[in-house]
């Protein structure tokens, strides 16, 4: 009997598993139901949290420690990294301006900064890698980027030619930007944005009304921020003939996915399926019977382009069912069914705490996935039953004398 190939692509559980972590618990679990089974551990990440791991950690890449400017100007230390192929420069935005730098009371997109993104850029950019992927999530601001040219040399002015300060709101009193101070090297680079949403820059939809709020806004600061970025793509607009209020990814962090595009002629892409692409996921799926994969929390958002719904999207172009074992269900979860997505299953086995489940994880996610394999293998045997049932009819059939 042919071995079955498990192909396990899990993101990390934020706060409990790194993506490796959760491929190796989930690896376990399918041999303990299918011991002879071969199971392909490929950690993904979509541009957010993970990101570094699946690029540079889990591929053994190099990692870099840099002293930057978090996004509430006081120095962090943020990590960054080269690829294996020794070329191609891997940055989590949130590593240096992310959400979790900022302590909840002290939150306020009004004013934070991706000003050490840039700085980390900048040091790549004098190391010599000219290939820069940014992956783009998990951010503290709202600043279209700003931070980040400021850090590369661009200035942003207001009507009397005066440099506005850090943070997104200063952005409503923009009216040019002087480009001619931009470091060298900046254009002549390969950036990639990797981002794991598509929404607009501004609007209902854009980054200040959706992930506003998480990050400290108000409604009023929401309304401001919305306008204050509105009125950057305008003078990004009229300045460079770009227009990227309403494209498709441009308000990723905080808009820094527009900012990439303006002020270092990067591209957006699609964060799962750059990260999909540099794994040669496509390769570990041929001849593959299942696969799972897995993320801390399943609901309405995970369509949008989120880790499990790209993981699924390519499986399914071969025809391989697809399970994902999430921490926990959310409002809308069942829109992963319409994307790819076969089965969803929670690893919780018992009420428990937050923090109960946090410490866990991994032995949570073990037996999930076990029991996943076990209904597999009830499944298997259905169809055997089925198929012995024809056998035997046809058997009946073909002996019996003819009346």
């Amino acid at each position: 009997m042919p071995v079955m190939k498990v192909v396990i692509a899990p993101q990390s559980f934020k706060g409990g598993l790194s993506g490796l972590e959760a491929a190796k618990a989930i690896h376990e679990g399918v041999l303990e139901a299918f011991p002879d089974a071969e199971g392909v551990q490929v950690p993904v990440a979509d541009g957010g949290d993970g990101t570094l791991d699946a690029l540079v950690r889990n591929t053994g890449g190099e990692l870099i420690n840099s002293r930057v400017r978090g996004p509430l100007g006081a120095p962090v230390s943020a990590l960054w990294g080269v690829m294996v192929d020794g070329r191609t420069a891997v940055i989590e935005m949130a590593r240096a301006s992310g959400l979790a730098l900022v302590p909840p009371r002290q939150r306020n997109p009004r004013i934070t900064t991706s000003y050490g993104t840039g700085e980390i850029i900048a040091e790549v950019l004098d190391r010599g890698y000219r290939r820069i992927i940014v992956g783009l999530g998990g951010s503290a601001t709202n600043d279209g980027g700003t931070g980040m040219a400021q850090a590369l040399g661009v200035r942003f002015l207001d009507s009397s030619g005066k440099e506005l300060p850090p943070g997104g709101g200063a952005l409503s009193r923009l009216a040019r930007i002087d480009m001619s101070g931009l470091r060298l090297g900046v254009m002549e680079a390969q950036i990639t944005a990797a981002t794991d949403v598509t929404n607009p820059l501004c609007g209902p939809n854009g980054a200040s009304a959706i992930y506003g709020p998480q990050k400290g806004a108000s409604h009023g600061v929401v309304e401001e921020l919305d306008a204050a970025l509105d009125r950057l793509s305008g003078v990004i607009k009229r300045q460079f003939g770009l227009d990227l209020r309403d494209q498709a990814r441009a308000g990723a962090a905080g808009g820094l996915a527009a900012g990439l595009v303006a002020f270092t002629n990067a591209k957006i892409e699609s964060g799962i399926d750059l990260v999909c692409e540099v794994l040669g996921l496509d390769v570990h799926l041929e001849g593959a019977d299942l696969v799972i994969t897995g993320e801390g929390r399943a609901d309405a958002s995970t369509v949008y382009d989120k880790a499990p719904v790209g993981v699924a999207r390519r499986a399914k172009s071969r025809g391989i069912p697809v399970v994902s074992l999430v921490g926990s269900l959310g409002v809308g979860y069942e829109d992963v069914y319409q994307h790819g997505i076969d089965a969803v299953l929670p690893i919780i086995d018992r009420t428990m705490g937050f923090e109960e489940s946090i410490s866990r994880s991994y032995d949570l996610l073990r037996k999930a996935a076990e029991r996943a394999m076990r209904l597999l293998k009830v499944g298997q045997t259905l169809d055997l039953t089925k198929a012995r049932g024809i056998d035997g009819d046809l058997a009946t059939e073909t002996q019996s004398p003819p009346r």
